[in-house]
């Protein structure tokens, strides 16, 4: 073993054990690992800070921030609303949002899709009177499954792609991850759906969710334009649209003046104005649903010099400039182009018309506006805005334009007419031209931690293959499975990488595990296609732990999820998947 070869070794079994300790930034660690990596003279100097700029890098970036625009354009949760329903069977339910998770998860990233999917199977669960936690587990694993069936659906899959461009000429392309990846992703869909679930601890099948009480309910007025008038519809048929959102209608204002009663008899018109209560995710899912608007929409214009639009929460203290004021008395909407769009005073219900009422110290408001008009705006009000108590207004009259975008974009990498980063960017312009994601959101968007991680950890791979310690590890392996059938060899492979990404970063763990699949597979002489497409599958398969994904780690908390709890059904989740993934690999690409 050579000087660079055990200073390789030492610095990796550091960097993975402080991984692990997960008391230090993941980020921050693998930074500091290269910069010392590079004193040391192990990595070039040249080419230090190449991995920045490397496809991996700019791929996993621009998905995130194309994931963001679909998300806001509202046009998956639309769908996936649709298909689920609190009275299916708990088996039902957990089938149809795993096989949703799954296939948003291959066009879109897997912790986008959860995100996404997260509030709609919690409120799911509220309504059927059920523990969320028997549910979020299932979409968690569902959503990393689905990530392996295309190239963007997790960034295991493309950095294997981009190692094997690096080692063998040529990437894997957008669907080559497809045949292996459907596979295991419906298997695992199966076990999830039929039994993993009930594996999951009794504790979690006592427990059942509440509703948090804590959330304010506002009174807001929507307005009635022109496509919400189409239809002719009274107000009281709008009732049963406003239970399923969880709204409450309590009238109707016509030319200024709220007509008496709930005014259910009346038919909406262009102007009128529906006076409804709840909370903002409610309101704004009724908004959407009953195809009504809101005050001065006109005067927000997303686009590149605006964003697409928030809803934000605020208490107001006694010295704030809009105490014992009203909001069209401070020019709220024309002045600062924010809109109040409701307010809550203290379970109190209030009659008069939101934008000219007097607000009192210890309302909440509830203000809607680009999120970087609702910073001004707030400072300029003096309210103090509430931590964690903002909603996206998705924009679902441009989601045709979101979804034809991401698929041109999808469909000219795939004929080889445009280069992949590149179709990704202009979907990401057009998005921006669209409105459908302001400035600030692109950063926002993206996971600067990830991409941190991967510029710093490239180099260092890199390193790790060009110094012989990748043909040291593969030597060792083949040497302990000589004898052995080369599926055997590729086996073991799958395992140790499995159980490093349940542990590390699956970045960090396929970065290392490429570089050994393929010299394993030229040390037997065999095609170094299914090593990689190995370490891809093992790599994203991170269900034994909270910490292995991100995933996992988010629905810790809501779900009430242990630290041991992952492994019930996350282990026999591990074995299924060596046990299909491994003959669909053989299948597909033969040794």
């Amino acid at each position: 073993m050579t000087f660079d070869q055990g200073a390789l070794f030492a610095l990796f079994g550091l960097l993975f054990a402080l991984l692990i300790w997960g008391r230090v930034r993941y980020d921050l660690l693998a930074f500091s690992a290269l910069v010392i990596a590079t004193i040391l003279g192990l990595v070039p100097t040249e080419s230090v800070f190449s991995g920045f700029g490397h496809p991996a890098v700019v791929i996993i970036a621009l998905v995130l921030i194309v994931s963001r625009g679909l998300m806001n354009s509202g046009a998956i949760e639309l769908v996936a609303g649709k298909l689920l329903s609190a009275s299916a069977g708990l088996s039902r339910h957990i089938g149809t949002l795993s096989l949703i998770g799954a296939g948003l998860s291959a066009i879109i990233n897997n912790v986008a899709a959860l995100a996404l999917l997260m509030p709609l199977d919690i409120e799911t669960a509220h309504k059927a009177g059920r523990a969320v936690g028997l549910s979020l587990m299932p979409l968690s694993f569902a959503t990393i499954l689905g990530g392996m069936i295309t190239l963007i659906g997790t960034p295991p899959n493309i950095v294997v792609a981009q190692y094997r461009q690096d080692a063998l000429g040529a990437p894997f392309s957008m669907f080559d991850f497809t045949p292996v990846g459907l596979v295991v992703a419906v298997a695992g869909i199966v076990f999830v759906t039929l039994a993993g679930w009930r594996l999951l601890p009794s504790r979690l099948k006592r427990t059942t969710e509440k509703q948090d009480h804590t959330e304010s309910l506002y009174v807001a007025e929507l307005k009635v334009g022109e496509e919400a008038s189409s239809n002719a519809l009274t107000v009281g048929e709008l009732f049963p649209v406003a239970d399923e959102k969880d709204v409450n209608i309590l009238g109707l204002i016509r030319h200024g003046a709220r007509l008496r009663g709930f005014a259910w008899r009346e038919r909406i018109i262009p102007g009128d104005f529906l006076i409804v209560e709840g909370d903002p995710k409610s309101i704004e899912a009724f908004m959407g649903a009953a195809k009504l608007d809101f005050a001065g929409s006109e005067k927000h214009k997303p686009g590149l010099t605006g964003g697409s639009l928030t809803m934000r929460e605020a208490i107001v203290p006694d010295n704030a400039r809009i105490a014992h004021r009203s909001a069209f008395d401070l020019s709220l909407l024309h002045g600062h182009g924010v809109t109040l769009l409701g307010l809550s005073r203290q379970g109190k219900h209030v009659h008069a018309r939101v934008r000219h009422m007097e607000v009192r110290p210890g309302d909440v408001l509830l203000l809607l506006g680009s999120s970087e008009r609702l910073d001004v705006a707030i400072n300029w009000l003096g309210v103090f805005p509430l931590e964690g108590r903002s909603t996206g207004v998705a924009q679902r009259n441009k989601a045709a334009l979101a979804i034809g975008a991401f698929a041109l974009a999808i469909a000219a990498a795939v004929s080889g007419l445009v280069y992949l980063p590149v179709a990704l960017a202009a979907c990401v312009l057009i998005y921006g031209i669209a409105g459908l994601i302001g400035g600030s959101e692109v950063y926002e968007a993206v996971e600067w931690k990830v991409i941190v991680l991967l510029g710093s950890l490239i180099p260092l791979g890199q390193a790790f293959e060009t110094s012989g310690s990748a043909q040291l590890v593969a030597s060792s392996i083949v040497t302990i499975t000589e004898g052995y059938p080369a599926w055997v060899t590729l086996a073991v492979l799958m395992a140790v990488t499995m159980t490093l990404s349940d542990f590390l970063n699956n970045v960090a763990t396929c970065l290392i595990a490429a570089p050994i699949g393929v010299q394993i597979a030229n040390a037997l002489g065999v095609n170094p296609d299914p090593f990689l497409m190995a370490v891809a599958v093992a790599g994203s398969c991170a269900f034994l732990t909270p910490i292995g994904h991100k995933n996992n780690t988010i629905i810790m908390g809501p779900g009430g999820y242990r630290f041991g709890d992952y492994w019930r059904m996350g282990l026999p989740l591990e074995l299924l998947v060596l046990a299909v993934g491994l003959p669909a690999i053989l299948m597909f690409w033969p040794l």
